[in-house]
């Protein structure tokens, strides 16, 4: 029985079968009930009954309700709950109502760049922008650029070629493979006017050189064209400062295994100091960045025990009688005091055995704690103790300008 209320089944309301009149009807607009949409009907929860069309059945507004409704009918007012929104919709921000608020950051249409969103924008964090490229972002770029040209046979042209007769090789060529970046980003740089070639700049693509012969600069710095290696290791301390080490202790060697190129180490450091080695197989640039003709500076930190007198620095600057000859300190300064601590820097050029603890012992003031931070334009920065990385294009340059290399 589907109909309910003061009318019958299906062919009630006066006589009319399936009527509209009456009092009631099974699927009528008027009259107090209705199937399916009557208060009395067994499907039924609301008031009056309405056809599906009109009043709301099977979940539509009005009075009556539809399958399964609540007593409670839905207000127009309320707000509607937001849809879920398409794919294409899904790299913005929805609103309330649906709206869109703009791309999201870091995400979506704006981290693809090609995109809606538009090109990629500088993603900050904490309100503050990304720091700039780091020195080790650097050195990794320019060790992929190489590793891409490493390898690769030289291909032996016919002698019938264009060309083929001229001697030397293609300078982009060789900038690419020294690490300065593809042979496109290699030809801009001589666009820009950025190399030099024998002291002259070069201003036309496609010249050859011979990069055993000819000296090759870039911004004013030489270029390594050879297959040289430039590193610094940040020494811990109890790192012997050899290759190799006979009593099976910790040095050196240590660091650089599994590589083809023999390396060795550009001056010493005693056992417990920490702080800047290099390691190369640039034999003369090693040489000169040792001798003290050359004037490298290297810089120390020294934790001693105060309290210290002022004319401390003066006498370092003067000299110190050490059982080798005079030893003198080209600058001195107290970076930092707690208490009776001091931490105190202390530059100089020579690199005799243990000179800055012996100088600073033979002032009075033993070191407990010495770390060399720079040697010459290299520092260490926040280069982690037991860290091995490759200097980059313009650091080695750098050093052969401090060498007249």
């Amino acid at each position: 029985m589907r109909s309910s209320g003061s009318g019958s089944g299906r062919n009630s309301g006066r006589g009319n079968p399936r009527g509209t009149g009456g009092s009631g009807s099974s699927r009528g607009s008027g009259g107090s009930g209705g199937a399916r949409g009557s208060g009395g009907g067994p499907r039924g929860t609301g008031g009056g009954g309405a056809p599906r069309g009109a009043g709301g059945s099977r979940g539509a507004g009005g009075s009556a309700g539809s399958r399964g409704a609540g007593s409670q009918p839905r207000s127009d007012d309320q707000p509607k709950r937001p849809s879920k929104p398409r794919p294409e919709e899904r790299r913005y921000d929805v609103g309330p109502g649906g709206t869109h608020e703009g791309p999201k950051s870091g995400r979506g249409a704006s981290a693809r760049g090609g995109a809606k969103g538009g090109p990629k924008q500088s993603q900050q964090r904490g309100g503050r922008t990304e720091p700039s490229r780091s020195r080790e972002y650097e050195t990794r770029t320019e060790e992929r650029n190489r590793d891409r040209y490493a390898g690769k046979p030289d291909i032996k042209l016919p002698k019938t070629f264009p060309g083929a007769e001229e001697e030397g090789e293609r300078l982009q060529k060789i900038l690419a493979r020294a690490g300065y970046g593809s042979r496109r980003a290699c030809e801009e740089l001589v666009d820009q006017a950025r190399v030099e070639v024998n002291g002259e700049i070069v201003l036309e693509q496609g010249l050859r050189v011979d990069p055993e012969k000819d000296e090759i600069k870039v911004d004013g710095l030489t270029v390594a064209t050879q297959s040289y290696q430039f590193f610094s290791l940040n020494k811990p301390a109890g790192v012997v400062s050899t290759m190799e080490d006979n009593e099976g202790r910790q040095c050196l060697g240590d660091y650089v295994t599994n590589r083809e190129t023999r390396l060795f180490h550009v001056g010493r450091l005693d056992t417990e100091t920490e702080g800047v080695i290099l390691l190369t197989n640039h034999g003369e640039l090693a040489h000169r960045l040792t001798h003290p003709k050359y004037g490298v500076k290297k810089v120390y930190l020294a934790h001693i025990v105060g309290p210290i007198p002022r004319d401390l620095g003066k006498r370092l600057k003067d000299g110190i009688q050490l059982e080798d000859g005079y030893a003198k300190a080209d600058h001195f300064r107290v970076v930092e005091q707690t208490g009776k601590n001091y931490l105190v820097e202390v530059t100089l050029h020579e690199g005799r055995k243990h000179i800055v603890r012996r100088m600073l012992a033979e002032a009075g003031f033993p070191v407990d704690k010495l770390v060399r931070v720079s040697f010459g334009p290299i520092t260490l920065g926040d280069q982690k103790s037991g860290w091995l990385r490759r200097l980059s294009n313009t650091e080695v340059g750098m050093l052969m300008a401090e060498v007249g290399l």
